[in-house]
Order: C-alpha cells, then sequence, then structure tokens
C-alpha cells in the first residue's frame, strides 16, 4: 500500500471532505471494517478478485449512502412514496455527492424501448421531423403544401398594380338539397352571382330553372372582384385596405369551397389553391410529434400496433433441416399420419410439374422453395395449410399444432421501425425518420453532423440538431457506432446497455456529481476501449467524480487511482490492499500488481489441440455479415473475436445457435437469420447448450446450490442424521420450496414483501424464523454442529471444507470452486448474482455431470471473462479445457486477449463494426493472427507473443 495514502487513513477523521469522499470502517458484505479516502473529481477504478468487496463498496456501500441521503433531503411528503431506505453498515461517509449508478444489468424488458428512445434522441428527431420535414407524396414525388391565405396573398402581390382578378370558389351542393335549393341559401347569405360553365350569371335570374341544368355543370361562387392596388410608402408595398379585403375574401372562398379558392384573372387563365394537405388526390396528415411516436395509437403502425414485429409462421421451424428432402420429411407439420394427406399429393404428383421431391431442401432453386409455400393445381402448398389450421384453431388439437410453428416476424408494412406507413413520406434532405432509426449510428451522426438547411429550416432545427449530434456523438464514442436507433433494449447486453446509459448521461452534461459504473469496458474490443477511457476522462473533466469498478488493463492504468480490494475472495478478501497511481504498483504484492507488472501471467498453451471435424455455415448474411463462408471446428476451444459490431454475435446467436437447434429438433423460439446452409460433421454435435448471462432462476428461492443439483444430496444427508429419522423428517422437509419443514409465514423466502398502497413494497426480515427459513424442530437437526440454515449461509469454499468426505455433494460443489466462484454462498438468492457469475455457475453446473465424451456437446459463451480478474480468467481457462477433455467442443465471443491467445482456433470478423464490418477476416491459429495487418485483434495479440 502507498505509505503516503496509509498514512493519511489512520488520520482519516482529520482528511477534508472537500477534496475527499471518506469511508470509515465499512462493513457491508465481506468488507472488513474498511477505510479508505477517494479523490473527488477523479477517475478512479476500484480492482481485485471476483468476490473481493469492489462492487460491495461501491455499490452497497457508496451508491447506497448517496441514494439515502438524496431520498433524505427530499420533503416528507416525496419520501412517502420513496419507502424507507437502510444506512449501509459503515462507521460513516463524508464528502458524498449526488449518486448516480450504471450498473450492467438491462433493467428494462419493455418491448417497446429502444436505443433511441433510452438515450432521448428519439424525442428530438420526433420535434425535428415535425418542424422542418417536408411531406412527398409516394405517387409523384411531389411535396405535399397546403395553401394559406398569405400565400394566396403573396402570389396577387406579385402581379402588376391594377390587375384585375375574381376570387372564386366551387360550389359543393349538399348531398340532402337541389341546386335551386342551393341558389336560395347563396341568395340569402348574400351573394349575387355564380359562374356558370365560364359565364357569369345572376343567381336570381337562374334561380328558377336551376333544376333543369345538366348535372355535369361546372358551378363556382363568385367571391369577390376585385383590383390588386399597391402603395410605394408602405412597408410591404400593398395597400392596407386592398389588403384586409383580398384577405377576407380569400379566407371565405376557403370556407365556402370546403378548402378550395380559385383566382381567375380575366382572360388570361386561373390558379387554384387549396387549404387541404393534399397532392395527387391524396389527403396527408400534417407532420406532428405524434405522427412518429410509435407509442401512441396515433404514430403507431396499424399492422403490428407498435411492437415492429407480428406473430406470423417461422418457415425455419416450419422447415427445420435444409439437409432432408420433401420425401424424406423435411416439412416437419407434414410428417404426423393424419397430416400426411397434404404430402401425399405432392409426391405423387411431383413429376407432372417437375418438382425434385429427392433434393434436400437447401439445393431447391427459390421458386421451387416458393412453390412449397404457395402450392399450384396439383397440390396445396404450407399457406393454404395453416390458413385450414387457423380456421380449425376453436380444436384445441389445432391451436396446439399452430403455437409450435409460430414466431416473431418482422413487420411487413413498417419495416420494422413500428410507424404508420406514411410517417416514412415526411422527410429531411430525402431521408425519413423511418431511414434514420434503420442507420448505423455512426452513419446517422454523419447525416446530420453534414446536413445543409436552408437560414428558415437551420434556426428552427439549431437547438435541435446540437441535441442530436451531440447525443449520437457520445454513442459513437463508447464503441456503439454499429447499434441503430431502432434496436430494441432488451436486445442488448449488460455492457451495451451500460455505455448507453453512460452516453445518455454525458449528453445530460451534468456536473459535481458521483458516477459509479460497473466494467463499462463489457463487450469492448481493446480498441474500443481507448474511446471509452476518452469519455470517462472528460465526464470527470466536467466537474464529476468518476468511480468504476474494473478488471481491464488499459481502464486500470488510465485511473488517476487505483483502489484493490482484497487479498482474495469471500471471507479472505474485503481489505484495502493497496491505493495509488499505476506508477506505484511497484511495490504492491496485490494479483492486480502482480498481473499488470508482468510477474504473474496466463501461460499460452505449448500444444494447441489438432481438430478433424467441423461445422459449416455456408452464405451468412444476416444484419452486417457480408455473405461469409464460415467454418466451426469440433472438439476444440474455437475463440470467434473482432471490433464491436463486427458481426460476432450475430453470427453465433442469429445463425448458428438457432440454425442447429433447429436441426438438432431443440424447441427454441429464436428465429433463424438470414443464411443458405448449415454443413458438416453434424452428426457430432448431439446437443447445442448456449451459456449466456442471464439469470439462473426467475424465483427469489433460486440459488447456487440448487442450480448445480448439489441441495438434492444435502438434504438427503440431513434426512439421514438420527434426530430426522426419529421425527420423520424426510428430504422434502429440508427444502424452502415445499410444504412441510419451511417456515410458513415467509414460505421459505426468510423475509416477508408487505406491498404498500402508493409506496415502495418493504421486505422484513421474516419474524417467525428470523431470516432462517425453517421451521425451528427442522432446524435442530444438525449435521456437524451446524443447522441446514447454517450451511446454507456457508461460502462454497467453506462448503468443500465442511462436507468433507461426502462425495456426492462435493461432486457437485468443487465445479463452482473451480470456475471462481468460491466466495458465492450456497443459499444466495440467483437475483443477487451478476451476469458473469450466473455464467459460470451454468459453466459449473455442466462440470459437475461430467461426462465419457459420448454426449458431444457444443457449448456456446458469451463473454465468459465478464466480472473477471486475470487470476479468476485463469481458473476459468481450466474449467473451459476441462469440458473439452470429456469431448464437447466450445466456441466463445470474447475480446478478451488472454482467452483469444489461450484459444486453438480463432475467427477474426471485421475488418470494423457496422457497415464497415461482416467480413471474415481471419480463420486458424491466435500465433498467425498477429501478422494480418488489416486485424485490429492482431495489434493487441502481438503484445502477448512478443
Amino acid at each position: 500500500m502507498s505509505k503516503t495514502i496509509a498514512t493519511d487513513i489512520k488520520n482519516i477523521d482529520s482528511i477534508d471532505p472537500k477534496r475527499f469522499i471518506v469511508i470509515k470502517n465499512a462493513k457491508v458484505n465481506n468488507l472488513h471494517n474498511l477505510s479508505v479516502a477517494i479523490p473527488r473529481n477523479k477517475l478512479v477504478v476500484i480492482t481485485g478478485l471476483s468476490g473481493s468487496g469492489k462492487s460491495s463498496l461501491a455499490f452497497d456501500t457508496l451508491f447506497a449512502e448517496g441514494q439515502r441521503m438524496y431520498v433524505e433531503s427530499l420533503s416528507s411528503y416525496a419520501r412517502q412514496f420513496l419507502g424507507r431506505m437502510e444506512k449501509p453498515e459503515v462507521d460513516y461517509i463524508r464528502g458524498v455527492s449526488p449518486a448516480i449508478a450504471i450498473e450492467q444489468k438491462v433493467n428494462t424488458r419493455n418491448p417497446r424501448s429502444t436505443v433511441g428512445t433510452t438515450t432521448e434522441i428519439y424525442d428530438y428527431l420526433k420535434l425535428l421531423f415535425a418542424r422542418i420535414g417536408k411531406t412527398y407524396s409516394p405517387v409523384s414525388g411531389k411535396i405535399v403544401q397546403k395553401s394559406t391565405v398569405e400565400d394566396v396573398l403573396d402570389f396577387l402581390y406579385d402581379h402588376e398594380d391594377g390587375t384585375r382578378l375574381m376570387i372564386l370558389c366551387p360550389l359543393i351542393p349538399h348531398q340532402d338539397r337541389t341546386l335551386k335549393q342551393e341558389f336560395e341559401i347563396l341568395l340569402q347569405k348574400g351573394y349575387n352571382r355564380v359562374i356558370l360553365n365560364n359565364n357569369t350569371k345572376m343567381i336570381e335570374d337562374i334561380v328558377d330553372e336551376a333544376d333543369n341544368l345538366d348535372p355535369d355543370s361546372e358551378v363556382f361562387i363568385l367571391i369577390d372582384r376585385a383590383t390588386i392596388e399597391k402603395d410605394p410608402e408602405a412597408s410591404d408595398g400593398r395597400d392596407e385596405d386592398n389588403r384586409f379585403r383580398l384577405a377576407d375574401s380569400i379566407e371565405t372562398a376557403f370556407f365556402e369551397g370546403h378548402g378550395d379558392c380559385i383566382i381567375d384573372f380575366p382572360g388570361e387563365g386561373r390558379k387554384s389553391f387549396s387549404d387541404r394537405f393534399e397532392a395527387d388526390g391524396i389527403e396527408f396528415e400534417e407532420p406532428s410529434v405524434n405522427l412518429f411516436s410509435f407509442n401512441n395509437p396515433y404514430g403507431a403502425c396499424k399492422t403490428c400496433e407498435g411492437f415492429g414485429k407480428i406473430l406470423g409462421i417461422d418457415p425455419d421451424l416450419v422447415i427445420p433441416n435444409k439437409n432432408m428432402s420433401v420425401f424424406e420429411g423435411a416439412i416437419v407439420p407434414w410428417r404426423s399420419e393424419t397430416m400426411k394427406k397434404w404430402l401425399k399429393p405432392l409426391i405423387e404428383n411431383a413429376d407432372k410439374f417437375d418438382f425434385p421431391v429427392h433434393r434436400s431442401i437447401k439445393d431447391l432453386t427459390n421458386n421451387e422453395y416458393q412453390l412449397l409455400w404457395e402450392g399450384n393445381k396439383y397440390f396445396d402448398g404450407l399457406n393454404a395449410f395453416f390458413k385450414f389450421l387457423e380456421s380449425k384453431s376453436h380444436k384445441i388439437q389445432y391451436r396446439v399444432m399452430l403455437s409450435r410453428y409460430r414466431g416473431r416476424t418482422v413487420c411487413p408494412d413498417c419495416r420494422g421501425t413500428r410507424l404508420r406507413k406514411d410517417a416514412s413520406y415526411v422527410k429531411i434532405n430525402d431521408t425519413s425518420i423511418t431511414d434514420v432509426v434503420l442507420m448505423p449510428v455512426e452513419t446517422s451522426y454523419e447525416f446530420f453532423n453534414n446536413l445543409e438547411l436552408n437560414d428558415h429550416d437551420q434556426q428552427i432545427a439549431n437547438r435541435l440538431l446540437k441535441e442530436v449530434t451531440n447525443r449520437l456523438l457520445y454513442l459513437n464514442e463508447v464503441g456503439l457506432g454499429y447499434l441503430t436507433l431502432n434496436r430494441l433494449t432488451a436486445t442488448l447486453s449488460g455492457g451495451e446497455y451500460q455505455r448507453i446509459k453512460l452516453a445518455t448521461s454525458l449528453g445530460s452534461a451534468l456536473v459535481g456529481s458521483m458516477y459509479i459504473l460497473d466494467e463499462p469496458s463489457i463487450g469492448l474490443h481493446p480498441r474500443d476501449t481507448e474511446r471509452l477511457v476518452g469519455v470517462l476522462k472528460t465526464l470527470r473533466d466536467l466537474g464529476n467524480t468518476v468511480i468504476v469498478v474494473e478488471h481491464e488493463e488499459e481502464v486500470i492504468k488510465a485511473a488517476d487511482q487505483i483502489i484493490d480490494i482484497g487479498p482474495d475472495a469471500g471471507v479472505h478478501g474485503g481489505n484495502l490492499v493497496f491505493q495509488g497511481t499505476a506508477d506505484d504498483l511497484e511495490g504492491s504484492e496485490s494479483y492486480t500488481a502482480q498481473y499488470l507488472l508482468g510477474k504473474e501471467e496466463i501461460a499460452i498453451p505449448r500444444v494447441k489441440r489438432k481438430w478433424r471435424n467441423k461445422l459449416s455455415i455456408i452464405g451468412a448474411r444476416e444484419n452486417n455479415l457480408k455473405n461469409i463462408d464460415v467454418e466451426i471446428p469440433l472438439g476444440i476451444l474455437t475463440v470467434i473475436t473482432g471490433v464491436s459490431g463486427s458481426g460476432k454475435s450475430t453470427l453465433v446467436k442469429k445463425i448458428l445457435y438457432p440454425a442447429l437447434s433447429k436441426h438438432l429438433e431443440q424447441h427454441i423460439s429464436e428465429s433463424t437469420g438470414k443464411f443458405d446452409r448449415l454443413e458438416g460433421d453434424l452428426s457430432q454435435v448431439k446437443q447445442i447448450e448456449f451459456v449466456d448471462q442471464n439469470p439462473i432462476g426467475k424465483s427469489s428461492r433460486s440459488n447456487p446450490v440448487t442450480y448445480v443439483k448439489a441441495y438434492d444430496a444435502i438434504r438427503q444427508l440431513f434426512a439421514d442424521q438420527q434426530l430426522s429419522k426419529q421425527r420423520g423428517f424426510k428430504p422434502a422437509h429440508f427444502s424452502f420450496n415445499v410444504e412441510g419443514g419451511r417456515c410458513e409465514t415467509c414460505q421459505g423466502e426468510g423475509e416477508v414483501k408487505i406491498e404498500m398502497q402508493f409506496m415502495a413494497d418493504i421486505h422484513l426480515t421474516c419474524e417467525s424464523c428470523k431470516g432462517r427459513r425453517f421451521k425451528d424442530e427442522v432446524l435442530e437437526v444438525k449435521f456437524n454442529d451446524k443447522s441446514i440454515a447454517d450451511v446454507l449461509d456457508l461460502t462454497v469454499e467453506e462448503s468443500l471444507e465442511f462436507f468433507e468426505g461426502q462425495r456426492s455433494i462435493l461432486n457437485k460443489l468443487e465445479p463452482l470452486n473451480e470456475v471462481g466462484l468460491g466466495y458465492i454462498k450456497l443459499g444466495q438468492s440467483s437475483n443477487s448474482l451478476s451476469g458473469g457469475e450466473a455464467q459460470r455457475v451454468k459453466l459449473a453446473s455442466f462440470l459437475s455431470k461430467g461426462g465419457s465424451g459420448s454426449e458431444k456437446l457444443l457449448f456456446v459463451f458469451d463473454e465468459p471473462t465478464t466480472g473477471l480478474h486475470f487470476h479468476d480468467i485463469k481458473k476459468l481457462l481450466s474449467a473451459i479445457n476441462a469440458l473439452i477433455e470429456q469431448g464437447n467442443s466450445v466456441v466463445i465471443i470474447e475480446h478478451n486477449v488472454e482467452i483469444i491467445k489461450s484459444a486453438d482456433w480463432v475467427i477474426d470478423l471485421g475488418p470494423e463494426g457496422g457497415e464497415r464490418g461482416g467480413d471474415l477476416v481471419f480463420a486458424g491459429k491466435p500465433e498467425d493472427l498477429i501478422t494480418v495487418k488489416e486485424s485490429h485483434t492482431a495489434r493487441y495479440l502481438k503484445e502477448k507473443f512478443s
């Protein structure tokens, strides 16, 4: 530890809270009376092993106190709606600024929330298009305009002084009145003349014979006969009385003519004006904010109701295995005995229209494939089949059958933009709002940055454009230039969501605040990490304290101050082991210092595994993938890398995972991205497992020990104790999920939720069981002097010692320790686990199952290094290698250079993100990648091989 800081910590009571945020004796979770002084208005990185206490210090202590103090500062009226916030376990915290936490968790599942709405950019876009957007007719491409009285006056005064004119409007008879009645009403209104078939007539002269007139006669009301009079001395050059008279007559013409006004210059011709917003015989909606709002029924697409997707038939569920032919049963719904009658006519009559029933689906031409859906006179196609099922949907068996083949497909009317079709007729520089939201952020930034407007529009749009370009710039700077504004927030990774919130904070330009970020570098390629550091420094330079929980080497080295918590995880952590700058690390013995200084490292495997079998993805072209062919080796560790937005997730999550799942008939709801076919040694994979960072359970009673199936053996162990046998306790009595031994007051939760009207729900420790979850008589059963509640309170590391000799339990728990989760408690709620921790619990559950290689699973991991220190990555690699040794294959989407260098095979996509990405840059061994000049990954990987 730095000597100056150590001295300061001893005299912590005397540190100036105007210059430092002072925390004294923090005891939250595993923190051991930790005292620290964090300098204000600096970029501070908190690092340490997973489970060492970083988040406990940053979020559970510092942010919790910042939030509590903010709530306490509100009026008593406002506080009643927020509920009471508990004070963190700490002697005191001084110098706390208003706290803003930007976490990894995507805390919105709203199907209408998009990147554009989350960053508030869409709100400004709606205003911009409503104010300066021009509506273009889809028929002729002309600008749709409506005329005002002022427009007509401007037209008139462009003529010479003394020009004579007539102001007319068409006579539009009411459906319930005759022409004679219309003329009589005009006389009552004070009108004297009409223009009948281009001749001026007195109404009195023709009123009696009006009903005998030709029904096709053209009749105009003569509103006024006038002369243009100009006044050179007037400021606008117009005679005031003349101007008022003309304006009044024009307004009357618009009213009587139901929106039409005609100016007739005798002997010279006529000019028509309309105050309706129309062109080419179509009346358009005038641009307004609501027209561009998909959260409003007025602006939402009528087909998908503003969701962007509709529930339709998913072709990939109907024909999951494109390697099979029609004759072999490629069409799944036509395999059953009942439905074979739909297939029979196709098979029997195929020769009459030359259809290849023995050719695999992937080899059919586009016309042949469409024929399967549309049918012909010899057989009814799949479209007719599904219409038949829908007509019989009153019967449950048909409803069940339909549900098997339904999936979410992009709405054909709005292209997934959720807006009504005519909103796309409104454009700025020939670009509609739907075009803008479908552009990558980097493209839309260029568009608005280079937008050229006339002086009038520029004056209106100036402020709006500044807000839009600023926010787009910050999204670019945090490495999200490849996203579109239309992207659903719920589909973002934790790291992407966090960086979006960071960009939004920058756009808001708050000062004097305390920002606490949880690993913002997640999902970022090392190249983009440099830009992220620049963004964090910008936030600091605005006058904010930026505190980052981080493991990324570049971010740690860029910090003004490093705080290292440890030395180890769980009960062995929670201490301040180092505080100072990167230059001060030399004297520290912490794991962070050892790895940063190169004294410890993750060794490159001396021998790379060889592979024989592979899967081949042919013609991948979903999102930004450029029709690429990719080989995925089996039986080894393959890492897919590339800059953010290069197409890694699209290739794996949108194509490989759903396509192989459907081939293996593992039912998943995700639709498969665009690609031609999946080939290769498909028989070598019996199952595909996508190990993502989603929570391991939705119930608050779900926890790691139940997920890895260790709790069954623990409950059996307690049921085998002498006291249990005497009392007749079965394993179920030691479960908090079923009635029997659990506390029924809290139903095994350990706490009671009190629902408050108009206030936040309050969670109180259960008074019956004091938070121990079980009845007293169950808790009296002990194993090695510990009750079932005491066991659930043990960490994984402690439990390995406690259950020594109990092989059935240890086999399930040891993998948790091997993947670096020795610090988590057995009974810890799954809701409290981070995404990275949840992912490693899933990995541990697969390791605990063991295997002889007969299963042949393909594991797909999405950034498993999330939340991992260098020291933990070493453990993770050991666990992943153990999976491969069991005969499985592993594919990892990853940016971490330590994982990339340890791979047997690397697939590098890029070279850039978004539109400039999507190409296969390299496929081969990592040591060969470093020679590829166009690869950004190679530049950072080269350092590890030097």
